[in-house]
C-alpha cells in the first residue's frame, strides 16, 4: 500500500431506476464534480444502485409463498412473501427464531434474509416492494469496470458492495460481494515482516476492507453517496472474484 489512500464520494448522485446505465451515471457525476479517473482508482458502488438498474425490484403483491414459506414465515415471524423470496435466493437456511432468518445465499455466503431490503427503495401503491441482490455481482462488477475503461481510456477496478451483519460481532460493516480489476483475496505468504519472518497464514481480504472503508462514507441512511473513488492503492495487477473470499463449507468450522 501507499502511504496515502484517499476516498471521494461522488456527489449529486441521481436516484437509479431500472435500466439505467450505472458506468454512465458514474462517468457523469465524476466530470460535474472535476474529477478525471486515473490508471490504478478503484470505484465502490453500493448494491443497491446496480439492483435497482438491473430491476431486481420485486412488489410482493405478484408473490405466492408456498408451503415451505408459510411454514418459515411462521416460525419467524416474517412475511410470507418476503420468505418465499428468501428461500428462492437462498441454498439453506443457517438459522432461524422470531424475527430472525439466516439463510446461505445462492452466491455461497451467509447474511440476514438473504440481502433482500426495502430500505431507500421508492414505495409506490399499497403493497411492498423490495430489493433482491444483483443475478452475478462479479458479472455486473465487470460490465461496470469494462465500460468506464472504454470511455475513459482507464484502467480502473470496481467493487461492489453490501452490508453484512457478522455472527460473533454487533453491527453491519460493508463488504465486497462483486470485484473486477483487483484481487479480492491478496494472498502476502511467504513476504517477509519487520523481522525477516516469512509469512505463513496471511491472505489479507483486500477487497472487504476496501468495502468497509467505503462504507463510512456510503452511510446506511439518507446519505445518498452510493459512489465512493479510492484512489492511491498499491494492489497486485490481478483479476479477482467475490467468490475468492468464501470458506468452502469443508474448511467452514462454525456450520
Amino acid at each position: 500500500m501507499t502511504s496515502q489512500i484517499t476516498m471521494t464520494v461522488l456527489p449529486d448522485f441521481p436516484l437509479v431506476k431500472p435500466g439505467d446505465d450505472i458506468a454512465g451515471l458514474i462517468l457523469d457525476a465524476a466530470q460535474r464534480a472535476g474529477i478525471e479517473l486515473a490508471d490504478g482508482d478503484v470505484l465502490a458502488v453500493a448494491q443497491k444502485i446496480v439492483s435497482k438498474a438491473e430491476g431486481r425490484l420485486v412488489n410482493l403483491s405478484q408473490v405466492a409463498p408456498g408451503a415451505r414459506a408459510q411454514e418459515v414465515a411462521a416460525a419467524t415471524a416474517k412475511d410470507p412473501r418476503v420468505v418465499e423470496l428468501i428461500l428462492r435466493e437462498s441454498d439453506e437456511i443457517s438459522r432461524m427464531r422470531p424475527g430472525v432468518l439466516i439463510v446461505r445465499h445462492r452466491l455461497g455466503f451467509t447474511s440476514a434474509n438473504a440481502g433482500i431490503d426495502r430500505s431507500n427503495v421508492a414505495q409506490e401503491g399499497e403493497d411492498e416492494t423490495v430489493l433482491l441482490l444483483p443475478v452475478d455481482p462479479d458479472a455486473s462488477a465487470k460490465a461496470i469496470r469494462q465500460e468506464v475503461s472504454r470511455r475513459t481510456g482507464h484502467v480502473v477496478a470496481v467493487l461492489i458492495t453490501d452490508s453484512h451483519g457478522r455472527p460473533f460481532r454487533l453491527g453491519t460493516v460493508g463488504v465486497a460481494i462483486g470485484t473486477a480489476g483487483m484481487p479480492a483475496l491478496w494472498d502476502r505468504r511467504g513476504e517477509s515482516d519487520l523481522f525477516g519472518y516469512a509469512l505463513q497464514h496471511t491472505e489479507v481480504a483486500v477487497a472487504d476492507e476496501i468495502a468497509a472503508a467505503a462504507g463510512l462514507l456510503m452511510g446506511q441512511a439518507a446519505e445518498a453517496a452510493p459512489v465512493i473513488l479510492v484512489r492511491g492503492l498499491a494492489l497486485p495487477r490481478q483479476e479477482g472474484s467475490a467468490a475468492d473470499l468464501l470458506r468452502s463449507k469443508e474448511k467452514d468450522l462454525y456450520r
